[in-house]
């Protein structure tokens, strides 16, 4: 029988409505909700081929098209996508397990964006990958390092895996933490995936050990980079 994600285990079938009703309180607020892309942003110029893995309603990648990125977003959650898809219908929202991205290829809306991708020399691949929200500890038990894996695939060579998640239970949907960096790390290498960045915030505030970590890696030939 195929596993449930940990993300259906809690998000119940109203997920989108709540999560955007969310976002838009907080953005009435004041309160600054477009880190993680503005994040994004810094690392690689506008023009730039993103996957946002795992999308949600689609807020980073629509603010990423917003700033003039080539944005396509995929996630699991139906109800998530018709939020994200009212948001910015101009944009493709595809549904698909992140642990088996078989399904990703052969969904219509990124087979067109491959064509496109064919015409601009850059095939199907992503000079980005971006997977905020806690996506790496809500995948289902035990498909952690096929999702690492796949996501890194859809990498051309020298393009950036930037993933962000909580690493204990004040930061995280859950009871408990279910992945540390150090499997996380491990996952990347195996998969091709060198550390480039590791920081504490979407703000950019250097990682001191705490309790959330966003992890910026990049694709090379040999596996291999720099920390810093």
């Amino acid at each position: 029988m195929e596993q449930r994600s940990r993300w259906a285990d809690i998000a119940g079938d109203d997920a989108g409505e709540r999560y955007a009703a969310r976002f838009a309180r907080l953005a009435e607020s004041g309160a600054d909700t477009h880190g993680e892309a503005r994040l994004c942003a810094g690392l690689l110029p506008p023009g730039a081929r993103v996957l946002d893995a795992g999308c949600g309603t689609g807020r980073v990648a629509i603010r990423l098209a917003e700033l003039g990125y080539d944005c396509v977003g995929v996630d699991l959650d139906a109800s998530m996508l018709e939020v994200a898809r009212r948001t910015a219908p101009e944009l493709p929202w595809i549904l698909a397990d992140l642990s088996d991205l078989g399904d990703l290829g052969g969904s219509a809306e990124f087979a067109e964006r491959a064509v496109s991708g064919e015409r601009r020399g850059q095939g199907e691949r992503f000079d980005m990958v971006v997977a905020a929200g806690n996506v790496i500890p809500l995948l289902a038990p035990g498909t952690e390092a096929r999702t690492v894996a796949g996501l890194a695939a859809l990498l051309r060579p020298g393009g950036l895996l930037v993933s962000g998640f909580g690493l204990d239970a004040a930061h995280l949907p859950l009871a408990s933490a279910t992945v540390t960096l150090a499997d996380y790390d491990d996952w990347c290498q195996a998969s091709g995936l060198a550390p480039l960045r590791r920081l504490a915030t979407w703000d950019g505030a250097p990682y001191d050990g705490g309790g959330y970590a966003v992890s910026v890696h990049v694709r090379t030939p040999g596996g291999r980079g720099f920390e810093g």
